[in-house]
């Protein structure tokens, strides 16, 4: 047992998926905290907002900027968020000349969900590469095995016979329709200032979230910062995701128990029953699956913002959304994984 299996020294070898590990690492979300900052002054300066003198500076400090992660690490102890520390270390790296332009009209949540927004639209790309993968060897599968037999079951029981065909294309369908769902999502630019109303931006606010949004590629959208549905919505179709291959693994592990339905290869060792192959892999799927489906609870509480700011359900997300994602990834991984696995499916009829 360990905190998380995500990063442990031995269990990570079943779960961890280096690419998104990077994209959740600290370092990562630093970086991206300080490209907000160098497009927020390069957005400011375009419209006369801050001089351009002193969004070059901050672009430049930025490009060279390396944080204090200690000093991070007990600042955040005392104010609960990062920023105002980054923030700090920034403007003394850009100079006493241009540091009152480092973060100007902007808050502490405007950089935190920014920097969250643009690295899961990387993880969105991630999973649509590795759910394209699956899906290909998937239809390999039913092309190879499709007409061969098998048994339904209903209710655990034995019913009628049908093909390998008919019991993959339950897997498939719902992984077909996936694609659709994530690229419907929303990543949005988070630009609100202090209460949301970007207040310090004056008729030029709206003006200025759409510059910044087009600069980073996110959406345009109005402050959600204590709306939460756009968060929620995303880690809803990463969870139905999931679970669809947490079908596909517990229709695997069952098929396991019989001599005749599915021969697979590799891994699955018993230390007491050395004749044994565990289907480790399906097992898996199932766990992550039910795993993801008890941290969309917790997603939906951390919707529940007070008035225009909540430190409370906010932090809840960054204690819950990462483990979706690693949850997802390392699934897509193990499913694809299993399917090289399947050396036969079903039975001559």
């Amino acid at each position: 047992m360990s905190i998380c299996v995500f990063d442990h020294p031995f269990l990570s070898g079943l779960f961890k998926d280096e690419a998104v590990d990077k994209l959740f690492s600290a370092s990562f979300d630093v970086e991206e905290m300080i490209r907000f900052e160098t497009a927020l002054a390069k957005a400011q300066a375009e419209l006369g907002l801050i001089p351009e003198a002193a969004a070059l500076a901050i672009a430049e400090a930025g490009s060279s900027f390396q944080a204090d992660m200690a000093k991070l690490n007990q600042a955040t102890a005392r104010d609960g968020v990062v920023i105002p520390e980054l923030v700090k270390q920034l403007r003394a790296h850009v100079g006493e000349t241009y540091s009152q332009y480092v973060h100007f009209g902007a808050t502490s949540q405007d950089v935190i969900d920014t920097s969250l927004m643009l690295r899961l639209k990387v993880f969105r790309q991630l999973i649509q590469e590795k759910l394209a993968q699956l899906l290909q060897r998937l239809e390999a599968l039913d092309q190879t095995h499709g007409k061969r037999g098998l048994t339904a079951y209903t209710r655990m029981q034995a019913a009628l016979p049908v093909t390998v065909h008919d019991r993959i294309i339950s897997w498939i369908e719902p992984l077909k329709r996936a694609p659709i769902r994530l690229e419907q999502l929303h990543f949005p630019l988070q630009l609100g200032g202090a209460v949301g109303t970007l207040r310090d931006f004056g008729d030029q606010a709206t003006a200025l979230r759409a510059k910044l949004s087009l600069m980073l590629a996110l959406d345009d959208l109005p402050q959600w910062q204590s709306v939460r549905d756009i968060i929620t919505d995303i880690a809803h179709v990463f969870v139905t995701l999931s679970g669809s291959l947490g079908k596909m693994g517990q229709d695997i592990a069952l098929m396991a128990q019989g001599a005749n339905e599915i021969a697979l290869s590799g891994g699955g060792a018993s230390s007491a029953m050395p004749h044994k192959q565990n289907p480790v892999n399906a097992e898996i799927l199932v766990s992550l699956a039910r795993f993801n489906a008890v941290q969309i609870s917790a997603m939906q509480h951390s919707m529940i913002h007070e008035q225009e700011r909540s430190g409370a359900a906010w932090s809840l997300e960054w204690m819950v959304l990462p483990q979706i994602c690693a949850s997802l990834a390392a699934a897509l991984n193990i499913s694809i994984r299993l399917t090289d696995q399947i050396q036969s499916l079903g039975k001559d009829h």
